[in-house]
C-alpha cells in the first residue's frame, strides 16, 4: 500500500490532510464488488436494522469457525461478506479508515487453499475476519494514533499481537477510527471526524476503540482488536452492546503500537479484544497466549493461558461464586438504566445455587481519580500537545477537557513523580487489602454513569479507569439484549427522588444530563454491566463471567 504523499512534511495544510485520508477510506470502500447501495435510509436513529434489509445476518463466531474449518463456507467468501457489512457500517457510523480489500482477499486466498491441499486449518482462527484499531500497527499502513501530524507515518512490520494472530489463521480486513490523542471514551478526531452510535446517532459509540464497538455494534466484525489505558475497550463494547475485555497488563503484547508518551507505564495500558461472544474473548486469549509472547517481548510476564491460576471458586470444596456488588462508586450515581440492570440481575444471582452476593462499598474512588489524572500525562501533556499543534490541527473539546483542563494535569518532577507512584502502590495496597478482608472472587458493577453518553458529554472515566489504576482484569459485558426504552427493566423504580442531592459535582453533570435528556433521549441504548477480578486471575475472572450469565439467565452472544 502506497504511504500518504500528503502530510506536514509536504507543507499540506491540516485539512487537506485529512480531506486526503478521507478520499483513501471513500476509495478503499469503492473497491467493493458488489458496490455498496447508493443510498441508505435517511435520519434513522438506529441504525442496526439496515444492514440485515441488505445483508443476510452473519453467524457467531463459534459457528463461523466450525463452517470455515469444514469448508462449508471459504475464506474469501467469508471476508467479502465482512468487507461489505464494515463498508456499510462505516456508511452509517462513521467508524473506519480503510478497508484492507487485496491484503485480505490475498491472505483468504492462501488459507482456503492450504485447507484444500491440507485437509485442517493452519490455527484456531482459520479464516476469520478480524477488524483492528488503526493505532495498533500493521505492516506497510499508515499509522498516525488519530494525528494529523503525524500522517505519513507507516508501520514497518506487523505489531506482536497482530503476527500472532495472523499466524493463527486471522484475516486483518479493515481498520477503525480513534479520537485525537487517543484519551477519551468517545471517538472524535480531525481526521475522520465523529464516530456515532449504531443504536441512536445521537449518542456515543465509546473510545478510544470507538470504530471497533461500532463495528461490532453492526456486525461489520464479530472480533477486534483494542487498546485500554483508562476505558477505551469497555466502554465502546458497553456503549455498543458487545463483550469487551481488558486484561492485566503485562499478559498481550503491546509493541508495534503507536501513540504519545511511548515507554510511559506509569499507568499501564493494554491490548484486548472486543467480541460478540464469550467465547470470542476467551479464544482471543488462549490463541495469543498459546504463542508464548513474553518469549518476543519480555517485559510480558511468561504465565501461558489457565498455568499456575486457580480458576476454582472454592477455598473449601463446594463453595459459590462470592460476588461483590458495587452499586456505585461514592462520585456518580448511574442513570437509572444501569442501577436497574444492576438490580434485575443480582436479584436473579440471588436466586441462584452456583452464586452468593455481598454488598461491596466503594472505597475513596474520588481519591483514585486524584492519583491517576497525575500519572497520565508526566509531561504536563507536552509530548501531546506538541503533535496536536505540530499540524494546527484544532483540539477536539474532549481533548482540550481531559489535556488543558484538567488541573491534576502538570509536568512532574523526578521528586514528584516518586511520590506519585508511592501514592499509586500505596493505593493499590489498600485496595488489595479490601479483597482480602471481603472475600470475594469478583466485583460486580456499573462500566459508567450511564449508557452510552450523549455526544461530548463522555467526561467521567472513573467506573472503568478505576481498574486501569489497580491493574485488574475487567470485562463489559451486555445484559441480554436490553436496551433504554425496551421495558424490560423496571426503571421507575430506579428513578432519582424529587429531592436528589448530588454526590459531587461530577454527579451534578451526570444529573443533569438525565434530567435533560431522560429515558427518550437515550432511548435504544444497550445496556450493560462490567464484572472485576484480581490482577493476574484472568482465567478466573473469565469463568466467573460465564458463572454469572448463566446463573442470571443471561446469553453468552450477542
Amino acid at each position: 500500500m502506497a504511504p500518504a504523499t500528503i502530510t506536514t512534511a509536504s507543507g499540506a495544510t491540516w485539512q487537506a490532510i485529512a480531506q486526503d485520508r478521507q478520499r483513501h477510506r471513500d476509495a478503499t470502500l469503492a473497491e467493493l464488488d458488489p458496490p455498496l447501495p447508493t443510498s441508505l435510509p435517511a435520519d434513522v436513529l438506529d441504525t442496526t436494522s439496515v444492514p440485515a434489509q441488505i445483508l443476510t445476518a452473519n453467524s457467531d463466531l463459534e459457528a463461523l469457525i466450525s463452517a470455515l474449518a469444514s469448508g462449508k463456507w471459504s475464506a474469501q467468501t467469508v471476508v467479502r461478506a465482512f468487507m461489505r457489512r464494515a463498508g456499510l457500517a462505516q456508511r452509517l457510523t462513521n467508524c473506519v479508515t480503510e478497508l484492507l480489500p487485496a491484503a485480505a482477499l490475498s491472505r483468504a486466498k492462501e488459507l482456503d487453499a492450504y485447507l484444500a491441499t491440507h485437509k485442517r486449518v493452519v490455527g484456531p482462527l482459520h479464516g476469520v475476519p478480524v477488524s483492528v484499531k488503526e493505532h495498533v500497527g500493521m505492516q506497510g499502513c499508515d499509522l498516525n494514533a488519530g494525528l494529523v501530524a503525524w500522517v505519513g507515518r507507516v508501520s514497518e512490520e506487523d505489531a506482536l499481537i497482530l503476527k500472532i494472530l495472523r499466524d493463527a489463521g486471522a484475516v486483518f480486513y479493515v481498520r477503525s477510527t480513534e479520537p485525537q490523542s487517543l484519551m477519551h471514551i468517545e471517538t472524535s478526531g480531525n481526521l475522520y471526524g465523529t464516530t456515532v452510535n449504531p443504536y441512536n446517532t445521537t449518542l456515543s459509540c465509546g473510545g478510544s476503540s470507538g470504530g471497533e464497538g461500532a463495528l461490532l455494534g453492526l456486525r461489520g466484525s464479530i472480533l477486534g482488536v483494542g487498546t485500554d489505558i483508562g476505558g477505551s475497550i469497555r466502554a465502546p463494547a458497553a456503549n455498543n452492546g458487545v463483550f469487551g475485555f481488558k486484561p492485566t497488563p503485562g499478559r498481550l503484547p503491546m509493541s508495534g503500537l503507536s501513540a504519545t508518551m511511548a515507554g510511559a507505564d506509569h499507568i499501564s495500558a493494554t491490548t484486548g479484544p472486543l467480541a460478540t461472544s464469550l467465547f470470542g474473548i476467551e479464544l482471543f486469549v488462549k490463541t495469543v497466549l498459546d504463542a508464548r509472547p513474553w518469549e518476543r517481548e519480555p517485559t510480558l510476564v511468561g504465565m501461558p493461558w489457565g498455568s499456575g491460576v486457580d480458576i476454582d471458586y472454592g477455598r473449601g470444596e463446594g463453595r459459590k461464586l462470592r460476588v461483590g456488588v458495587m452499586r456505585h462508586d461514592g462520585v456518580v450515581r448511574p442513570h437509572p438504566p444501569i442501577t436497574a440492570a444492576l438490580a434485575h440481575v443480582v436479584e436473579r444471582l440471588r436466586a441462584s445455587e452456583e452464586v452468593e452476593v455481598v454488598e461491596w462499598e466503594s472505597w475513596k474512588h474520588d481519591l483514585a481519580w486524584e492519583i491517576l489524572a497525575k500519572l497520565y500525562f508526566c509531561d504536563g501533556g507536552a509530548e501531546t500537545k506538541a503533535a496536536i499543534e505540530e499540524s494546527g490541527e484544532p483540539y477536539r473539546p474532549l481533548t482540550k477537557w481531559i489535556l488543558l483542563d484538567h488541573p491534576q494535569i502538570r509536568e512532574h518532577s523526578i521528586a514528584s513523580l516518586w511520590k506519585g507512584h508511592q501514592e499509586r502502590d500505596a493505593y493499590r495496597a489498600a485496595y488489595a487489602a479490601l479483597w482480602n478482608e471481603r472475600q470475594v472472587d469478583v466485583i460486580l458493577c456499573p462500566v459508567g454513569p450511564g449508557v452510552a453518553p450523549k455526544l461530548g458529554t463522555g467526561k467521567y472515566w472513573m467506573y472503568t479507569a478505576q481498574w486501569n489504576l489497580l491493574n485488574y482484569p475487567a470485562i463489559a459485558f451486555p445484559v441480554g439484549g436490553a436496551k433504554v426504552g425496551d421495558g424490560e427493566m423496571k426503571m421507575a423504580e430506579h428513578e432519582y427522588p424529587a429531592d436528589y442531592t448530588p454526590l459531587s459535582e461530577q454527579d451534578r453533570f451526570n444529573y443533569d444530563l438525565w434530567k435533560e435528556h431522560g429515558a427518550e433521549g437515550y432511548k435504544g441504548a444497550p445496556v450493560s454491566l462490567q464484572l472485576v477480578g484480581r490482577n493476574y486471575e484472568d482465567e478466573k475472572l473469565l469463568k466467573a463471567l460465564g458463572t454469572l450469565l448463566d446463573a442470571a439467565g443471561l446469553a453468552r452472544t450477542c
